[in-house]
């Protein structure tokens, strides 16, 4: 089911009906200022809601007010074993911390952590990764890896409920798509508080894909997850870009120019792989929601051209039909398709956005 309650990270609602947000975490040293907000900005370029940063230390601890100051979009602190850090990190004014009330360092540490968020209107994220199970719960997760991970993370849920703090967001990650799926799964039927998804060490930019995309996109299509992480042995905005393509696949969340292609076959008029690896690169840019249909043949070329906003289809003798707004116009050469393209899409943002803020009530 969806998570009933939500919470606002940086004025960015989570839960309760909000768009699913994205988010993904920096690999610089926290404490080296200049190389973490470069990878923040790049991440903005790329379209995050939401940033993660380590905190292992002190003098990470001591970056934050100025990451903070600095970020475009909120920031949210990540901490292990260590209260104080934890506290540091909220009078910085960080978003969010996520924490694990087991590993923090008592009973009372975690008080003091919760008293400190709810004083200054903090939300946390808890929850369990298979990697990391507490040790009393090592025996259950052989027999039962799901339910270990979900018997974790109400754990820690009831610590804070205790203590009268429901400011949360949960996750219940694993490495293994089948166990996470049912980890999620079980955990939403039990709680109402907004669930943070993502198949944990995924692997490579190829691998990790498949795994998050068969992990969160299978959850998300039956209404549970409410933010989102695609853990990827690479750059940080190739995850941004993975998430934001798994939620326009679902009709989720539309972020830039989604395009429809075919897979290619003897029939193509010109070189379909090519070309859209090229479109794909070139139109990064572009933030504003439209779609494209790029088909090598008169098949399946012309009905696809119809539902997008953009199309180029056939190919055939050094020519294909560009089509706008599901209509056929010109004719155009193979040669001159990628640029032509890269500008008909950025004509149609440039028009979009124009209609939008014209829309728009005066400030």
């Amino acid at each position: 089911m969806a998570s009933e309650l939500q919470i606002v990270v940086g004025g960015i609602p989570i839960g309760g009906g909000a768009p699913v947000s994205v988010q993904s975490m920096t690999t610089t040293k926290t404490h080296d200022v200049e190389a973490t907000m470069a990878q923040i900005d790049r991440l903005v370029e790329a379209g995050v809601d939401l940033v993660r940063v380590a905190v292992p230390g002190l003098p990470d601890a001591d970056a934050l007010p100025e990451l903070v100051e600095r970020s475009q979009v909120p920031v949210i602190a990540d901490i292990h074993f260590n209260a104080s850090l934890a506290l540091r990190a909220i009078d910085a004014g960080v978003a969010a911390v996520r924490i694990n009330p087991g590993n923090i360092g008592g009973a009372d540490k975690v008080e003091q952590v919760v008293r400190r968020a709810q004083e200054r209107g903090t939300p946390m994220r808890i929850g369990a990764n298979s990697g990391s199970l507490p040790e009393h719960l090592r025996w259950t997760a052989t027999a039962d890896p799901a339910g270990a991970l979900v018997q974790a993370a109400m754990e820690e849920v009831e610590v804070l409920e205790r203590l009268e703090f429901r400011d949360f967001k949960i996750s219940v990650k694993s490495s293994s798509v089948p166990v996470m799926i049912e980890a999620y799964r079980r955990l939403s039927e039990v709680v109402p508080y907004p669930l943070h998804l993502g198949v944990t060490e995924a692997g490579t930019a190829f691998t990790g894909t498949v795994k998050s995309a068969v992990g969160i996109g299978s959850l998300l299509a039956s209404g549970i997850g409410d933010t989102i992480r695609v853990s990827l042995s690479a750059e940080p905005e190739e995850e941004i870009r993975v998430g934001f393509d798994l939620l326009k696949s679902l009709g989720l969340r539309h972020r830039g120019v989604n395009i429809v292609s075919c897979p290619s076959c003897a029939r193509q008029g010109f070189n379909v792989i090519k070309t859209v690896e090229l479109l794909e690169d070139r139109l990064k840019h572009i933030a504003t929601p439209m779609s494209l249909s790029i088909i090598g043949c008169v098949v399946n070329g012309p009905g696809e051209a119809r539902e997008t906003d953009i199309g180029f289809t056939g190919g055939g003798a050094g020519a294909g039909m560009i089509y706008l707004n599901g209509k056929p116009v010109y004719k155009l050469d193979n040669k001159v398709l990628v640029d032509h393209i890269v500008e008909l899409c950025e004509k149609k943002a440039a028009e979009i956005e124009a209609t939008r803020n014209a829309l728009e009530p005066a400030q």
